[in-house]
């Protein structure tokens, strides 16, 4: 899934403080690098339908990924990868993030994922669900593309935040809503000090005619 930045529009919608309170409980479980966290190295190899490639990453912040890899060609989507897992695990308050715009809840609270709780004035739509201090679906709509995230699996860390584990995400025509590719996420971690870095990344998704599995294995962290 690529990384989009989300800019802050107008909007007459007023704030929901129930939905408020419902998103920054759930913003507050979520598992995060720790304040301060000077970012990772680590050695990584990729496999892709079996063919491997190794080489070193380095991440400080969603826009400072280095990746310097034995295939050149992979160099770029490697660092999406790394880009956007900093983005998603990058410390930040709630005021930064989410908290900043207007929020609602709708009503269907008997939704298997939990109620929806929709995002005004972030200019992509977003809207999540929430069920037991957890995020559980995310849908955010671009020019060029819509996405569902179905969040299916987490873990405890030791901070007892929740750590997503497994996830698939669901890419549509901004234009018609027809189905456009489907990606499977799953991800373990490794603890070291304090911040809970990837480990394993597997991919399975559907490219040109047929089904690509993809593995990033980390190893070797060094805290920066």
């Amino acid at each position: 899934m690529e990384t989009s930045t989300r800019q802050e529009t107008q909007t007459d919608v007023h704030d929901d403080p129930k939905a408020r309170a419902l998103m920054q409980k759930a913003f507050e479980k979520t598992a995060r690098w720790p304040t301060g966290f000077g970012g990772f190295q680590a050695d990584l190899c990729i496999n892709i339908d079996g063919q491997e490639t190794k080489g070193t990453v380095t991440v400080k912040g969603p826009k400072e990924v280095t990746v310097t890899l034995s295939n050149p060609e992979l160099e770029n989507w490697t660092q999406n990868q790394l880009a956007m897992i900093a983005v998603h695990r990058g410390p930040r308050s709630f005021q930064e993030s989410d908290g900043k715009y207007s929020l609602t809840l709708d009503a269907d609270d008997n939704h298997p994922l939990g109620p929806r709780l929709s995002i005004h004035g972030d200019g992509m739509g977003s809207s999540y669900r929430i069920k037991d201090e957890r995020i559980t679906q995310i849908n955010r709509k671009m020019a060029h593309v819509a996405f569902t995230i179905n969040v299916e699996e987490s873990t405890l860390t030791e901070d007892q935040k929740n750590l997503t584990t497994r996830y698939t995400v669901y890419y549509f025509s901004p234009k018609d809503g027809s189905l456009q590719n489907v990606e499977s996420l799953t991800d373990t971690h490794v603890r070291v000090a304090s911040a809970d870095l990837p480990a394993t990344r597997r991919i399975i998704s559907y490219e040109n005619g047929q089904v690509v599995t993809k593995t990033l294995l980390f190893e070797n962290h060094k805290a920066l």
